[in-house]
């Protein structure tokens, strides 16, 4: 009995170590959200534009946005002062856009949102610098599709989606959450890879590989973040308004350098 626990120890340690990043990091900048409001030098609201579902209905409402017992609030909600704003449905967004930014680290965000038909909570990256998408690159770190028990976590780039190379190698996968918890979602951006994460469980990695092929690998420069709650697209689909309101809520924030 004494040898089977010790080699069940081991075999527990093992797991554990397999989940363990082998790199090194340093904190740089955290956000807890213990203000009254959000910290305007280091978040922005998300404007809106018409050019893609995500931010067709971003707004920067102040009904949309709270900072709550030490969360971050942003909401999703039907339009209901049609006078000021033509668009049916109103959702808010922050982004770290030229104010906090990292090239080579991890990102860790821990959050919860609520479900309803059409909605699409996310968080995810894309480069400080003006490229042009998918050029630059895409991280997304979460998105979460109506009722489901699973996040994504994917990457975009010239070479998946323009050239459709996304299974060579893949580039997303899925894990099971806790729907109505707090999960903490983490990417690790690398020189040769991506590696995401969801509760400390990898998800999947994006290598940097060997092609003569346009964009497979583009980050290596300074990526911003984004946090927002999205409402009905071509993926999503349609929502459902009688659903809405619809929160998701950000417990904290952390930015760490790679140094190794």
């Amino acid at each position: 009995m004494k040898i089977i626990t010790t080699i069940a120890a081991l075999l527990i340690s093992a797991a554990s170590l397999a989940q363990t990043s082998p790199h090194k990091y340093q904190l740089v900048w955290q956000d807890h959200f213990n203000a009254k409001t959000f910290d305007s030098h280091s978040w922005s609201k998300i404007p809106r534009s018409a050019n893609a579902d995500w931010k067709r209905h971003m707004s920067d409402a102040d009904s949309l946005y709270a900072v709550r017992d030490g969360k971050l609030i942003l909401r999703g909600a039907v339009n209901t002062n049609l006078e000021a704003d033509t668009a049916r449905f109103v959702t808010g967004g922050l982004y770290t856009k030229h104010k906090r930014t990292i090239k080579y680290g991890k990102v860790e965000v821990r959050a919860k949102f609520g479900s309803a038909q059409g909605a699409w909570p996310a968080i995810w990256m894309l480069p400080d610098d003006e490229i042009k998408w998918p050029e630059g690159g895409e991280i997304d770190i979460m998105e979460h599709l109506n009722h489901d028990n699973i996040a994504y976590q994917t990457v975009h780039t010239y070479y998946t989606h323009v050239l459709k190379k996304d299974q060579n190698p893949p580039h997303g996968s899925t894990l099971p959450i806790d729907r109505d918890g707090f999960n903490t979602y983490t990417v690790e951006i690398l020189p040769d890879s991506l590696v995401f994460s969801i509760n400390g469980r990898t998800s999947f990695s994006y290598p940097r590989i060997e092609t003569n092929e346009k964009g497979q690998y583009p980050f290596g420069t300074p990526f911003y973040l984004l946090v927002d709650m999205q409402i009905q697209g071509s993926w999503v689909g349609k929502a459902d308004p009688k659903q809405l309101p619809v929160e998701m809520e950000i417990d904290w924030v952390k930015f760490y350098e790679l140094r190794d």
